[in-house]
């Protein structure tokens, strides 16, 4: 059974960076496409970067194309989440998501496991 543990949230100031974990376990890292999700208070949960199995092609949001940034550690299983230039609109509770091959690139509606989320409250 394919398990995704995020880690690394927690309190920053505006402006700070803080970099996010997420953990798979059950499979190797190939094997699944790999989302960031984010839900704030009172909003809608939203997909903010999406990355390929291989790493080949990676999407961002608007919402924080230029501060955030994906990368991945194959030899850890572990998808790393670095955001910078952090402010107040970031606080959330943010999820990793792993999707199957199923489709040629990562899809955001068609991810099938989640962890169950970290937040982060960024403060002013």
């Amino acid at each position: 059974q394919l398990q995704l543990v995020e880690s690394g949230g927690g309190l920053v100031q505006t402006g700070g960076s803080l970099r996010l974990s997420c953990e798979i376990s059950g499979a190797t890292l190939d094997a699944y496409h790999i989302a960031w999700f984010r839900q704030a208070p009172g909003r809608e949960r939203e997909g903010i970067v999406c990355i390929n199995n291989d790493g080949a092609k990676v999407e961002y949001a608007d919402s924080v194309k230029g501060r955030f940034s994906i990368s991945r550690d194959t030899a850890k299983d572990t998808v790393y989440l670095q955001m910078n230039s952090l402010k107040s609109e970031d606080t959330a509770v943010y999820y990793c998501a792993a999707g199957s091959l199923y489709y040629y690139d990562c899809y955001y509606p068609g991810m099938n496991y989640w962890g169950k989320g970290v937040l982060v409250t960024v403060s002013s």
